[in-house]
């Protein structure tokens, strides 16, 4: 038993070094396009080796949409993007029965039409621009990987992820996310301004020669494969121990409850912020190369996980206090230590 044990542990650490390596070859594709942006490229591709979803938040003209539609074309996969609008009805989404007839017979009969939800990768563009019951027509898609209609369930290709954008300055016409939906998004990623050399290099590539197509690293079976990687990637107990404590002191009724975030928070995070604690911890160190996950992999996911996830009250927001910065204090506070109990 023990040959065949030490070939899959050698299968898997030749797919961490492979994964290295298409991770930069990856980033070389997409700086064809993209400037900058680093960790927002990381945190996606952490969403798509745990087979999660993520939601971009930032001001307009920042690239969100690009950034997606040019990755989908370096990972060889099938995409599809949806504009959120306040009239989008669910059966856009998921599609609809038709009756075909068929022209030998004349026979009639429901044939289900597919939505462009039938893709690898879905850009829900703007996703807070439509109405409750059209976001929730993505609530099963995303956690379920099907829909159904009609009583029938159609199963989503595999590997599916949503890739969601949403604007933070226009309010009015927007309808907030349901907390349900929030939680299924692995990661809220904030896509923050260029710096002063990104935003010249960005005028000369945009004024200048269109640049060339990025080409396909990964495909579709490679992803599932490298999926499974991540799932199978051991994980020590003073880790799992470390992300249940990030994740309990951050609820106020809790007895291990931080003061601060007793004080500015209304609600805490769930049991999922755990589990992504960990899942992303695992493809962090994947992408980083390592074959071990160590606590400051779980910190580095911590901002994007707890952001749509802990919910600051008046106090805190009277004190110009925000998810970000009671996440930075608490990784401040819990110490990365291997006997943590």
């Amino acid at each position: 038993m023990a040959a065949p044990e030490s070939k899959v542990a050698e299968k898997d650490l030749q797919a961490v070094e492979d994964l290295k390596n298409a991770c930069l070859k990856i980033k070389a594709e997409l700086g064809k396009v993209i400037v900058g942006q680093e960790a927002v490229v990381d945190q996606v591709l952490i969403s798509i080796l745990t087979r999660s979803h993520a939601l971009l938040v930032g001001v307009p003209g920042l690239a969100k949409t690009l950034l997606v539609s040019t990755l989908s074309q370096t990972l060889h996969l099938s995409f599809k993007r949806i504009q959120f609008t306040p009239d989008l009805m669910p059966s856009d989404i998921t599609g609809t029965e038709i009756i075909f007839q068929d022209p030998g017979t004349n026979e009639r009969q429901f044939r289900f039409l597919k939505g462009p939800i039938f893709a690898n990768m879905i850009l829900a563009d703007e996703i807070n621009r439509t109405p409750p019951k059209t976001q929730a027509a993505m609530l099963e898609a995303m956690q379920e990987r099907k829909v159904t209609v009609g009583g029938t369930d159609h199963s989503l290709p595999d590997p599916f992820f949503v890739l969601a954008t949403q604007n933070p300055i226009e309010q009015e016409g927007t309808y907030p996310l349901p907390e349900a939906q929030l939680d299924r998004f692995m990661f809220m990623i904030v896509v923050d301004y260029p710096s002063t050399a990104e935003e010249l290099q960005i005028m000369k590539m945009a004024t200048g020669v269109p640049p060339a197509k990025p080409q396909s690293v990964l495909t579709g079976e490679d992803i599932v494969n490298l999926q499974q990687v991540v799932r199978r990637m051991p994980v020590a107990d003073h880790i799992y121990t470390y992300a249940e404590r990030l994740v309990r002191v951050t609820r106020p009724k809790d007895p291990t409850a931080l003061d601060f975030c007793k004080k500015w928070l209304t609600w805490g995070a769930g049991p999922r912020a755990g589990l992504n604690l960990i899942l992303a911890a695992k493809a962090r160190a994947m992408l980083h190369g390592q074959t071990y996950v160590s606590c400051e992999d779980v910190a580095a996911v911590a901002l994007p996980i707890f952001r749509h996830r802990i919910i600051p009250n008046f106090a805190a927001q009277s004190e110009s206090v925000t998810s970000d910065d009671i996440t930075r204090k608490i990784l401040e506070t819990v110490p990365k230590d291997e006997k943590l109990k």
